[in-house]
């Protein structure tokens, strides 16, 4: 797992002058919250805490709407900036705006002049005491703009911009780079990841810092290691020829004080066989721990050995001090999707947790070798279930239990590494959205404790073998690099993965080859395909062939794996409501000092049931929680129900909740404007299509009378 002992890892820090100088207070190398929102996470360990403390526990319940800015159709994932009483967001399309923080209008916006089909989540800010500099993604491009007037600077890059795509072997125009989650600073430096395709052939995912002044690349970290690097060895083949990504898309946490980036990874393509990438495949599924001034490696943990189940980390680390046997520890915790929680010395990456390396089932798929163990932690115990047992079926109603036992029999059910098999599908529990989720975990710095939402449901997934030769060249294409997350037969899995069986009825030839080109929300887009490629595929979507004579190019490729997912399924009963007993999602406090849980109770509900009474299910939650300095929780995420809550994050009390006009699938923030608390999210419609459709930035705040002094 961790390739350097202990003692290489210290000599290493202290040549590189990393283990010397006193952290700022709690360790975690920042400043002292403020009045501003001023990173992405709320400051550079990623903490979500704001120690504001006008809304409290006793005055949260008259909470209020204070203003609220529409952005137009389109879905919202964006944790906006505040700073100075500005508040810096993204629209859909990927405009920015800066917005007065206190009345909610519009100070400039910022258009890239390109559609932006991708979702940005947030910015980063840089200042050297003089100049001030707002970082926004946009698509394959990062922007520096002032932040007074939204003008890109002259002097960064090419007019203020540069193109993410450069730097990769190959073409630039081929490769898929989206800068989705922020990069972090430190220094002169930001440092990025970014979002790639889920198939080969994929961009490698390599981690990179530029120049804050001139846009210059000044290093970079292969994931994909080449010949001759540390971690090469573990593949059968060269990563960067056969595979791809290992890349950092969930966002980054960084220790300033010790100049020390940490960075988690995601799963190599192809994301469900890996017979072409035998071995344990570093540094995918790996949280790294980068020197932040070279980009070398200090340490590594890899939480998944040759993921063939698309375990990757889905959010960024976070870093805060813990007590152990009397002393204080600066330490890193990382949630994954299938229900663990990592926590780590973050100078030295031993475990503050003991971690077994534990059997699991063995791969049946031909050529196929799943790694024999996989760690998990001892402590804590994993926040969402790892197996499911006849007995935690639905019971919702006696037919939908009847239904759910008698398909429930049907499926191979091996825990939370059961490989997938062909012909037969497999239970994956927690499903492929978590577990953990991407909006990111609170801690409070104060007390060591970690507040986490969940989901806890389980899905479905089965390998398929590919068609030798068969079938028009479209439809290779599509079975190749589609059928994935739309399935061997174009069913989809709505609302997330659309059903493009009859996609024609919707969407014009043109606008499908766009979005095949750009992507579009969740799905990324496909640069790698030739025009030909994507005529092909649009033409076999269209149930057309090509006229008898035409000619055309012919484009080679990648290598084709002989067998292929057959789509990303959710195991719902037929009413569409999970096929297993709630919680269907949960809200957790889990206290990183002893690794126990101080409260965890079900998060979200559905309407329609709770209207049946039945409210407390839990459902699907996406974008995370904020703490404040008062003992508040803030958190909306759910998907159904269309709530922004506040808890008492002692014990998990609900203290106050308001409907969203949209889903509030985002982490909120919390600021100060005008001598008034404010605590905003971003809500959007993109995730339920059955709810209202639109997207706005939403602010509240307490009524002048009930202000704490």
């Amino acid at each position: 797992m961790r390739s350097r002992s202990l003692r290489a890892i210290a000599a290493a820090l202290a040549a590189a002058g990393l283990a010397s100088g006193a952290p700022a207070p709690g360790g975690n190398g920042f400043a002292p919250a403020s009045q501003d929102w001023p990173a992405y996470g709320g400051n550079p360990a990623g903490q979500r805490y704001s120690a504001l403390a006008q809304i409290t526990p006793a005055n949260v319940a008259s909470l209020a709407p204070a203003w609220r800015f529409d952005t137009g159709e389109g879905e919202l994932q964006t944790h906006p900036l505040a700073m100075d009483g500005v508040v810096f967001g993204f629209t859909p399309g990927l405009k920015v705006v800066a917005i007065d923080g206190a009345s909610g209008r519009q100070l400039w916006r910022f258009d890239p002049g390109l559609e932006g089909t991708q979702p940005s989540r947030g910015f980063a800010w840089w200042t050297d005491g003089k100049t001030k500099r707002l970082f926004a993604g946009v698509m394959n491009r990062l922007y520096a703009l002032d932040p007074a007037t939204g003008r890109p600077d002259p002097a960064f890059g090419k007019g203020g911009m540069i193109d993410l795509r450069e730097g990769f072997e190959g073409d630039p125009a081929r490769q898929a780079v989206y800068n989705t989650t922020p990069g972090v600073i430190f220094g002169d430096l930001i440092i990025l990841g970014f979002r790639t395709s889920e198939s080969a052939p994929a961009t490698p995912g390599d981690i990179r810092a530029y120049d804050v002044r001139t846009g210059a690349l000044r290093w970079t970290f292969h994931t994909l290691p080449k010949a001759g690097e540390p971690g090469h060895e573990t593949w059968s083949r060269d990563p960067r020829t056969v595979s791809g990504a290992a890349n950092n898309w969930a966002g980054m946490a960084l220790d300033r004080a010790r100049g020390i980036v940490y960075v988690p990874t995601g799963s190599a393509v192809n994301d469900f066989y890996g017979a072409d990438r035998l071995g344990d495949n570093l540094y995918a599924n790996s949280l790294l721990a980068l020197d932040a001034r070279t980009g070398k490696r200090i340490w590594h943990f890899q939480a998944v050995h040759h993921d063939i189940l698309d375990r990757d980390f889905p959010s960024p680390p976070v870093l805060l001090t813990v007590r152990q046997n009397g002393r204080s520890i600066d330490a890193v915790a990382q949630a994954t999707k299938h229900g663990a929680l990592f926590v780590f010395d973050r100078v030295t990456g031993h475990p503050l947790f003991p971690i077994e390396e534990r059997p699991v089932p063995a791969s049946t798929v031909p050529g196929e070798r799943a790694a024999p163990t996989q760690p998990m932690p001892l402590k804590p115990a994993p926040y969402s279930r790892q197996q499911l047992t006849e007995d935690m079926l639905t019971r919702r109603t006696p037919q939908a239990h009847a239904w759910a036992v008698e398909a429930f029999r049907k499926l191979i059910n091996g825990g939370p590494f059961q490989p997938l098999s062909v012909g037969r599908d497999s239970v994956v529990m927690p499903g492929y959205d978590g577990g953990a989720e991407w909006g990111g975990q609170a801690v409070d710095p104060k007390s060591g404790v970690l507040f986490i939402n969940a989901n806890d449901m389980a899905w479905l997934g089965s390998l398929r073998e590919a068609a030798s030769g068969g079938g028009a060249a479209g439809e290779r294409t599509y079975q190749a690099q589609c059928a994935v997350c739309h399935g061997a037969n174009r069913e989809g899995a709505p609302p997330n993965f659309p059903d493009l069986r009859d996609v024609t009825q919707r969407l014009t030839e043109a606008q499908i080859d766009y979005i095949i080109r750009q992507g579009r929300g969740r799905m990324p887009g496909f640069p790698q395909l030739s025009d030909v490629q994507r005529e092909e595929v649009v033409e076999f979507l269209a149930g057309r062939t090509p006229q008898a004579g035409e000619k055309r190019e012919v484009s080679n490729g990648p290598e084709r794996a002989p067998y292929r997912f057959t789509g990303y399924r959710r195991f719902n009963d037929p009413d569409g409501y999970p096929a297993v007993a709630p919680p269907w999602g949960t809200l957790n406090a889990i206290d990183l000092n002893t690794g126990e849980y101080l409260w965890r109770i079900p998060f979200g509900s559905y309407p329609d049931l709770a209207a049946k009474g039945q409210p407390d299910t839990g459902s699907e939650s996406y974008g995370g929680p904020i703490v404040t300095g008062s003992g508040l929780l803030f958190i909306g995420a759910t998907v159904h129900d269309r709530m922004f809550r506040a808890f008492d994050s002692r014990t998990g009390k609900l203290l106050w909740r308001q409907e969203l006009p949209f889903a509030g699938t985002a982490t909120p923030i919390t600021y100060m404007a005008g001598g008034r608390q404010y605590v905003l999210i971003a809500a959007s419609g993109g995730r339920n299509k059955a709810g209202p459709q639109g997207s706005a930035y939403v602010a509240f705040a307490l009524p002048a009378g009930r202000r704490a002094n």
